[in-house]
């Protein structure tokens, strides 16, 4: 599961990163990402990041909600 994390940034400062991140065709959140990736190799230690990943593999996918058909389509076709 993904959470979300807020950083807050002076406005001028954000338009600035994003203008020059996408003359470079990236985007903020790509790097953002990525910066994080690195934090968490970097300080969260080895044996921690293995475990995390084997209890990840274990878990199984969710399944998805299957969506039910509208009782409405039987009489509207009347």
């Amino acid at each position: 599961m993904k959470k979300s994390v807020t950083v807050s940034v002076e406005a001028e400062k954000l338009a600035a990163l994003e203008m020059y991140l996408g003359q470079k065709n990236m985007k903020l959140s790509g790097e953002l990402e990525k910066f994080s990736e690195q934090l968490y190799q970097k300080y969260v230690p080895s044996n921690v990041r293995e475990f995390i990943e084997l209890t990840a593999a274990k878990k199984p996918p969710k399944k998805p909600k299957s969506i039910a058909p509208a009782e409405n389509e039987n009489h509207s076709e009347q």
